[in-house]
């Protein structure tokens, strides 16, 4: 397939087709997969401390009620 050159812009090119503009610089795609799958990373990791933050509330909350039935069943 044929592009055209957009004036004044050497990574842009016009599909004659479709008359949009794309961006033909592989370099600029490979910097933003690189970019969006670091992002994507680093969310999994909030996810994970986020999901094991809860987790340990949990726990907490738990081993305070037994250590309250045990205090209150001694008595």
């Amino acid at each position: 397939m044929s592009y055209y050159n957009v004036d004044g812009h050497h990574d842009l090119a016009r599909d004659p087709e479709t008359n949009a503009i794309i961006n033909v610089n592989g370099l600029d795609y490979e910097k933003y997969i690189a970019s969006r799958d670091a992002k994507s990373e680093k969310n999994q990791k909030v996810q994970n401390i986020e999901d094991e933050v809860a987790t340990i509330k949990d726990e907490l909350n738990e081993i305070k009620f037994l250590l309250k039935e045990i205090i209150n069943g001694s008595r």
